[in-house]
């Protein structure tokens, strides 16, 4: 059986990560700079629109938090979701261990 991740869908985590511009945006931001869309966008070909659109998701998923600074919004990061999703995997992994180890132990017997 596994272990869903305490007090979130550990399903849409993956599927928040599972975009390659939203790592992307993910790779800028932790640096732990809080960062606007116009600076998000700056040195891309995306539009304003997509990057909120993809920030959105991550904010929905908690990998990322916004504020608002005068008209802007500021986006950062959030770390406390990847250990989440670190000890999930960490968590299937033992699972998979211990299969194979039974695995192993009737296979010898």
């Amino acid at each position: 059986m596994l272990i869903e991740t305490p007090g979130r869908d550990t399903a849409s985590l993956f599927a928040a990560l599972g975009d390659r511009t939203r790592l992307s945006l993910l790779t800028k931001l932790s640096d732990g700079q809080a960062r606007s869309i116009a600076g998000l966008s700056a040195g891309t070909d995306l539009t304003r629109q997509a990057i909120t659109k993809h920030l959105r998701v991550l904010e929905e998923a908690g990998l990322v938090i916004s504020s608002k600074v005068g008209r802007e919004s500021q986006f950062a990061f959030r770390p406390e979701p990847i250990g989440e999703i670190r000890a999930y995997l960490d968590s299937v992994s033992q699972q998979w261990g211990d299969a194979l180890s039974r695995l192993r132990a009737f296979v010898e017997t």
